[in-house]
């Protein structure tokens, strides 16, 4: 791979950025020290015209010298009238010539700092001042103190405006000359700079065409590529193969994003893969489950026409019994007391085969309720002595708090039931513990009963989970809640009840352990 190739695009977006700015700092150099210069010799232009003004100044002065002088002589003022006439005219034409002097020193200083070739004119502009000075001195001596001749006075100021006049018009000359030099100076060097800004204009045009077509052109070129890329990925197209021939940001980028569009044409090679796996093992299960529904059907359709057999095959004996049971104590044989504990068994009996029945339709997802009226104290009473003697067998005690009227509107055959499978439950997992207790509830909203034993209890976590259809409690002997803790939810709420179970109960209700299950149904007063 060639030494260009390696270039970082950083160091070459950076090298092309230092270029420009360093044509920005020449061009903006150039024409700051054009523009210096240009000012520079304005300001030596402005100060020859200074000059030249002084001379004029100094030639207005000269003539008003001259018109007094000779008005003095034809007057035939002696000298030290002429004196006194002419000394405010003098006094100004030596403050001229003081500033000439000055003019000039700054003039040789602006030259030398201009580097420019005039400081022999300007030394000849000073020996020529020096000369003005002497000739305009000697005058005015020769007024104030010379003899009083009038021809020889005039003589004397005729020869001053000769000798005065062709060094003042040098002085002046060389000054305009000095002066249209430096204007074309500084059109030369306008020319200059406008030739100078003419190329860096053209070298920065050509320089951004450069930078632009060589660098930036390119690498646009390439980022659209990148985003075809990234659009083909995004439309689930893998197949990319961005050119890595370079090594720098982009083709780093370019590298990075073909192995991603590898990595994840191969991750959707492996999804689609286990998709396939997924569908054939769900078709599988399907028709295995179409199987275990068919044979699940066909169990429930048997297991119901069994529960209808059975009815029908107990209740007919069951209603022949009560009837006899019935009519024998109508006559009163002297067994009245057998034959009311015969209709009190069969009618026991009866209950437990509509119980049956009305689990065997739950079941199968038919509920069917019959809310009235009723006292829960009544189904509290009847409850305990379904399962008293059940109790009794387990050697459990079974406890029954004094019941006040509770009324509610629900359905008492299962309310019943659902107390009676709370009590089988406490029966077989809170036998150790000895004692199940009937608990009233009587709330100002609610009423309900509660059924609380004093066993090993249920751990917290497990609460919810017995709740459910076909979960089962660990217990000892592999005995679970089952089915009744779900069927009980669904019988209370759907009567607008709620269901709880607490475990373990404080420390002062069953000595920190055992188990308390809460039916409420909503107060109904009459």
């Amino acid at each position: 791979m060639s030494q260009r190739r390696k270039v970082s695009l950083k160091v070459r977006l950076a090298g092309g950025a230092m270029l420009l700015t360093v044509g920005t700092l020449f061009t903006a150099g150039a024409m700051f020290i054009g523009m210096t210069r240009v000012s520079d010799r304005l300001e030596t232009a402005l100060a020859a015209e200074a000059r030249i003004a002084r001379y004029s100044t100094l030639s207005t002065q000269i003539s008003t010298f001259l018109v007094i002088s000779t008005e003095a002589v034809q007057a035939g003022l002696d000298a030290g009238a002429r004196g006194e006439r002419l000394e405010p005219v003098v006094r100004n034409i030596n403050t001229t010539f003081g500033q000439l002097r000055r003019d000039l020193e700054q003039a040789v200083a602006q030259v030398e700092a201009l580097g420019l070739d005039a400081q022999s004119r300007y030394a000849t502009q000073s020996l020529g001042l020096a000369r003005m000075e002497a000739l305009i001195g000697n005058t005015v001596s020769g007024l104030q103190a010379g003899p009083d001749n009038a021809e020889t006075l005039r003589a004397r100021i005729n020869g001053f405006a000769s000798g005065f006049d062709p060094l003042l018009n040098q002085a002046v000359n060389a000054e305009i000359l000095f002066r249209n030099e430096i204007l074309t100076g500084i059109e030369r060097l306008r020319q200059s700079l406008g030739r100078l800004a003419i190329v860096i204009a053209v070298l920065s045009v050509l320089t951004a065409l450069a930078f632009y077509f060589g660098l930036v052109r390119p690498q646009f070129g390439r980022l659209d590529r990148l985003r075809d890329a990234a659009r083909q990925i995004g439309s689930e197209n893998y197949a990319v193969a961005l050119p890595e021939t370079r090594q720098d940001e982009i083709g780093l980028l370019y590298s990075e994003t073909n192995r991603m569009a590898q990595a994840l044409s191969l991750r959707e090679d492996n999804i689609r893969k286990d998709r396939e796996a997924l569908n054939e093992i769900i078709e599988q299960r399907t028709a295995e489950l179409r199987t275990a529904n068919a044979a699940l059907a066909k169990t429930d359709e048997n297991r119901r026409r069994f529960f209808a057999d059975i009815s029908h095959e107990l209740r007919t004996p069951l209603t022949v019994i009560l009837m006899e049971a019935q009519i024998g104590q109508r006559q009163g044989s002297g067994a009245d007391s057998a034959f009311a504990t015969i209709e009190e068994r069969a009618a026991r009996l009866n209950r437990r085969i509509d119980d049956l029945l009305r689990v065997a339709r739950s079941e199968s997802g038919e509920l069917a309720l019959d809310p009235q009226p009723v006292d829960l104290a009544e189904i509290l009473t009847d409850v305990a002595e379904e399962v008293a003697h059940e109790c009794a067998n387990a050697g459990m005690v079974l406890e029954m708090a004094s019941c006040p009227a509770l009324p509610v509107v629900a359905d008492a055959n299962w309310m019943r039931q659902v107390v009676v499978g709370l009590v089988r439950n406490a029966v077989r997992h809170a036998r150790d513990g000895g004692i199940v207790r009937l608990v009233p509830i009587d709330e100002p909203q609610s009423v309900g009963i509660a059924v609380v034993d004093h066993g090993p209890g249920v751990p917290p976590s497990d609460i919810a989970e017995l709740f459910e259809r076909f979960r089962r409690g660990r217990s000892p002997e592999g005995q679970g809640f089952g089915i009744g803790l779900a069927l009980a939810r669904w019988v209370v709420e759907a009567q607008g009840g709620t269901i709880r179970m607490q475990s373990p109960l404080p420390s002062d209700d069953a000595g920190g352990h055992g188990t308390k299950v809460s039916v409420r149904l909503p107060r109904k007063d009459p």
